[in-house]
């Protein structure tokens, strides 16, 4: 069946990085477009970053576009999102999400604060 198991997630400070991993499995990673999304506390889920099978496309949202990057190991079956020159207003729950098959990873915390 379908996993997604996000990972890399943690307390950092304004300014910081992080890298957030998501491993996939029960499916044909190298196959399908694989999406970043992220939900702050009261605030709907928003779509981050997503990335083409290839890895050959991605798209960003506009409110981090500059600051992260999406990319994919096919060989190792996960998805990436390095997230540089963090805000507190990043601090949210990231979520790993695939959409032919609508499944969600469980998240992972993001907390940008001094």
């Amino acid at each position: 069946q379908v996993q997604l198991v996000e990972s890399g997630g943690g307390l950092v400070q304004p300014g910081g990085s992080l890298r957030l991993s998501c491993a996939a499995s029960g499916f044909t990673f190298r196959y399908y477009a694989m999406s970043w999304y992220r939900q702050a506390a009261g605030k709907e889920r928003e779509l981050v970053a997503t990335i083409t099978s290839t890895g050959g496309s991605t798209n960003y949202a506009d409110s981090v576009k500059g600051r992260f990057t999406i990319s994919r190991d096919n060989g190792k079956n996960t998805v990436y999102l390095q997230l540089n020159s963090l805000k507190p207003e990043d601090t949210a729950v990231y979520f790993c999400y695939i959409a032919t098959f609508n499944y969600w990873g469980q998240g992972t915390q993001v907390t940008v604060s001094s």
